[in-house]
C-alpha cells in the first residue's frame, strides 16, 4: 500500500485577507451596552466616559430631546411649546423617540450605551413592558453593567451633593464640605507618620502639596455661598426613590442577569471612584477582545488648496499623507477611487469633491456633498457592502403605445433586481 504524503500548497503564502476582514467587520454587529443600578449610582458618569472611549452613542432622554430641539422638527416644535408654556414633556413621547434612536442608522454603525430604560416612572410603560422592549431590540445589549452599592453609602453621598446655582455643576460633600477635606489632609498626614504612606522627604513637594490645599480651601470659600442642595437630593427623598427601584425594578433586572451571558457581565463596587470604575470596565473589555467602532476622520490639508480640477492621482498622493495614525502609515486607496460612494449605492455616478475626502478602515473615499458626506459619516457600511462598487446600469425602453414596454421593463427589473422608474 502507497502512502499518500500530503503537501502543502504555497506554505509561505500570506492567508490574510485584507478584503475578507473588512467585510467581515462590516458585517459585524456593534458593542452595545446596557447600565443598570440604583438611582445616583454613578450610570450617567460611567455611560459617559465609556462613550468618549468606546465612541459609541449614548442614548438617553436629554440627549434626544436636545437633537430634536436643534434639528427644528415637527416633534421638536411640540417639545419646545410644551417646555415654554411649563408643561412636562410626556413620558411615552420620551420612550419612542429613545426606540427611535436605538434604530437609527448611526446606532447600527458606532452602537449604543443606554442608563434609563426600564425607568421608575410606570404612567406609559410597566417595568415588564419595557423589560421586554429591551430584550427585543433588534441590537441587543452586548454588555451589561451592574453597579452595585448599599443603600445607607449610597443615600449618604447623595445627599451630600450639592449644584451650583450659576453654571449647574454637581459638587459632591468631599468637593465643597471644609470639614471633609480638612479631615482628609489630616488622615493622610497621619498615615505618612504610621508608616502607611511613604513620606515623599522633599520640601519642595510638601510646599506644593500645601498650595495645592490652600487654592482648594480658597475655591470652597468662593462657590460655597452659591451652592444649594436639590429637592430630589434631600435624605428622605433618596430613600424613598431607592425603596421604590428596589420594590420595582430590581427582580426584573435580576432576572434579565441571571439569563445574561456571565462573561459579559461586570459587576462594579458603587463606592470606588468614577475614575477607577471606568479602568475596571475596559480592562475588562480589552479581555473580552472586543473592537470598537471605526471612526471616520476627515482629510483635509491646510497647506495646500484642493480644487476640484485636479487629477485624481494628484489628489489621492497629496490626501494619502494627511492625519496620519502612525509614522509611515500611508491611507490607501479604495476601490471607489475617485466616486461618490453614497451616489454609487443610490445608482447614480458622480466624481467625489476635494472638500469631503475622509478615511475608513485605512482607506480614502471621496464625497460629492456635505449632504452624502453626513449621511457617510452617520453609517458607512450600506454603501461599502458588496456588491458594491458596482456602477449603475440604466436601461431605457422606448417603443409605441401598446407595446410591451412597461411589461418589459418589469420583467427585466424582476430578472436583474433593478426598479422600474
Amino acid at each position: 500500500m502507497i502512502s499518500q504524503e500530503k503537501t502543502e500548497e504555497l506554505p509561505f503564502a500570506d492567508i490574510f485577507s485584507e478584503d475578507e476582514t473588512e467585510k467581515n467587520f462590516l458585517l459585524s454587529k456593534p458593542v452595545c451596552f446596557a447600565v443598570f443600578g440604583k438611582p445616583g449610582v454613578g450610570k450617567s458618569t460611567l455611560a459617559h466616559q465609556i462613550t468618549q472611549a468606546w465612541r459609541c452613542i449614548r442614548v438617553e432622554a436629554l440627549s434626544v430631546l436636545e437633537e430634536q430641539l436643534a434639528a427644528t422638527t415637527e416633534i421638536g416644535a411640540t417639545v419646545q411649546s410644551l417646555l415654554i408654556s411649563g408643561q412636562s414633556i410626556p413620558e411615552e413621547l420620551i420612550i419612542n423617540l429613545m426606540l427611535e434612536k436605538l434604530k437609527s442608522t448611526e446606532v447600527s454603525h458606532f452602537g449604543y450605551i443606554i442608563t434609563e430604560l426600564p425607568s421608575l416612572s410606570q404612567d406609559a410603560m410597566t417595568t415588564l413592558q419595557q423589560i421586554e422592549i429591551l430584550k427585543n431590540l433588534n441590537l441587543k445589549p452586548d454588555i451589561i453593567i451592574n453597579i452595585k452599592c448599599p443603600d445607607y453609602d449610597l443615600c449618604q453621598r447623595v445627599s451630600g451633593q450639592r449644584q451650583h446655582s450659576n453654571t449647574g455643576y454637581i459638587y459632591t460633600r468631599e468637593q465643597w464640605d471644609p470639614e471633609v477635606i480638612e479631615s482628609r489632609r489630616k488622615r493622610k498626614k497621619e498615615a505618612i507618620k504610621e508608616g502607611k504612606i511613604e513620606e515623599e522627604g522633599e520640601e519642595e513637594e510638601e510646599q506644593e502639596e500645601e498650595e495645592a490645599f490652600l487654592a482648594e480651601m480658597q475655591m470652597v470659600a468662593e462657590i460655597l455661598h452659591l451652592l444649594v442642595q436639590r429637592p430630589e437630593d434631600y435624605l428622605e427623598n433618596v430613600e424613598n426613590i431607592v425603596k421604590l427601584y428596589k420594590e420595582t425594578i430590581l427582580r426584573f433586572l435580576e432576572k434579565v442577569m441571571a439569563e445574561h451571558n456571565p462573561q459579559y457581565l461586570i459587576e462594579l463596587d458603587g463606592n470606588k471612584p468614577p475614575d477607577e470604575l471606568f479602568m475596571i470596565v475596559m480592562d475588562r473589555l480589552k479581555c473580552l477582545n472586543l473592537r470598537r467602532a471605526a471612526i471616520l476622520t476627515k482629510l483635509q490639508g491646510a497647506e495646500e488648496e484642493m480644487n476640484d480640477s485636479m487629477d485624481t492621482e494628484e489628489l489621492f498622493r497629496n490626501f494619502a499623507s494627511y492625519k496620519l495614525i502612525a509614522p509611515r502609515y500611508r491611507w490607501q486607496r479604495s476601490r471607489w477611487g475617485r466616486l461618490c460612494p453614497v451616489n454609487l449605492k443610490q445608482g447614480n455616478i458622480y466624481p467625489g469633491s476635494p472638500d469631503f475626502v475622509v478615511s475608513f478602515l485605512g482607506k480614502m473615499y471621496c464625497l460629492s456633498s456635505e449632504e452624502k458626506l453626513k449621511t457617510f459619516c452617520l453609517n458607512p457600511r450600506p454603501c461599502l457592502l458588496p456588491p458594491m462598487p458596482t456602477p449603475p446600469c440604466k436601461v431605457f425602453i422606448f417603443g409605441p403605445e401598446l407595446s410591451g414596454k412597461t411589461t418589459l421593463g418589469n420583467l427585466l427589473a424582476e430578472h436583474y433586481k433593478g426598479k422600474v422608474t
